[in-house]
């Protein structure tokens, strides 16, 4: 894909836009349906690139896509039988639109992301040498970076405005939030549906280290999951043949974009930095790679 094909906004007419997230813009469709686009924005350190990645917003759709069917004898999820060209009039937008939008349903969004962890990486890794602990929860002495976790964790964080950034809170925090039994639900799948995936991913060369999920109610109560599931965006994958305790490993993620940027004098603040084409063409690389691994598509 040339960057003359990239989609880093939407204007739909016909439909209301209700939010622009980092990556996502989300419309209005009617009382029981939203319209989410998935652009080609890269957000890093929560603060939206002011280039695109090629091909990214269809490459996060069709891996969601993948694991939302393979989940669904776990959770319930937003998608619908629907799709952009029935809630879209312009035939060319359609053609624009189609291979990363999806109509769902409009559900109610829980407060918190629900963050897995099966390495010690990253913020965990960075909380485990201050205090020993993840998030409040003990792990043993003498791990190593990237080192597998003795348990799959979860380690929720309140959810932030475009702009600003998560904050991680307790179970407990969550049980205040939205109630012991919603609480332990969402823990619980969340905790299956990485374990799954995980096992997964590793027969095809690839270590799923984290994730974070998010879970929205339908008017009767019922939990889905919703958003993304699982994406380069969302989660941190690490090629098997690459992996090495001690390190931080490689990765088909944005940690590429990550890396570049704890080069540079930037206070990690909006406005981000323009990425160098080859920020872009890698990056991109990567993506496609995930979800060709991951789900044997193109």
């Amino acid at each position: 894909m040339s960057t003359s094909d990239v989609l880093f906004e939407t204007s739909i007419p016909n439909l209301p836009m209700i939010a622009r997230g980092k990556v996502r813009d989300i419309y209005g469709v009617d009382d029981k349906h939203l319209l989410i686009v998935t652009t080609d924005r890269l957000s890093a350190y929560d603060v939206v690139m002011p280039n695109p990645i090629p091909g990214k917003g269809e490459v996060l759709t069709k891996i969601s896509l993948f694991w939302f069917r393979m989940m669904a004898d776990i959770i319930d999820n937003q998608l619908t039988a629907l799709n952009v060209d029935d809630v879209v009039d312009d035939k060319a937008l359609c053609d624009r639109l189609r291979n990363q939008s999806l109509v769902v349903k409009r559900l109610k969004p829980l407060p918190i992301e629900a963050v897995v962890r099966g390495y010690l990486i990253g913020s965990g890794w960075r909380d485990y040498l201050e205090t020993g602990q993840v998030c409040g929860i003990d792990l043993p002495k003498g791990m190593q970076q990237a080192q597998k976790l003795p348990r799959t964790l979860f380690t929720p964080a309140s959810k932030a405005e475009a702009g600003d950034h998560d904050e991680n809170i307790s179970f407990e925090q969550v049980v205040k939030l939205i109630g012991a039994d919603l609480a332990t639900r969402v823990r619980d799948v969340s905790i299956q549906i990485y374990e799954r995936a995980a096992a997964y991913a590793l027969e095809r060369g690839i270590i799923i280290a984290d994730t974070k999920f998010e879970f929205g109610l339908d008017d009767a109560g019922r939990l889905h999951i919703i958003d993304e599931v699982l994406t380069p965006d969302s989660s941190r994958f690490w090629p098997v043949n690459e992996y090495k305790v001690g390190t931080s490993p490689p990765s088909f993620d944005k940690q590429f974009v990550r890396d570049y940027l704890d080069t540079l004098e930037w206070d990690k603040t909006a406005p981000g930095p323009v990425l160098p084409a080859f920020v872009l063409e890698q990056t991109a690389s990567k993506y496609s790679e995930a979800l060709k691994r991951m789900t044997q598509q193109p």
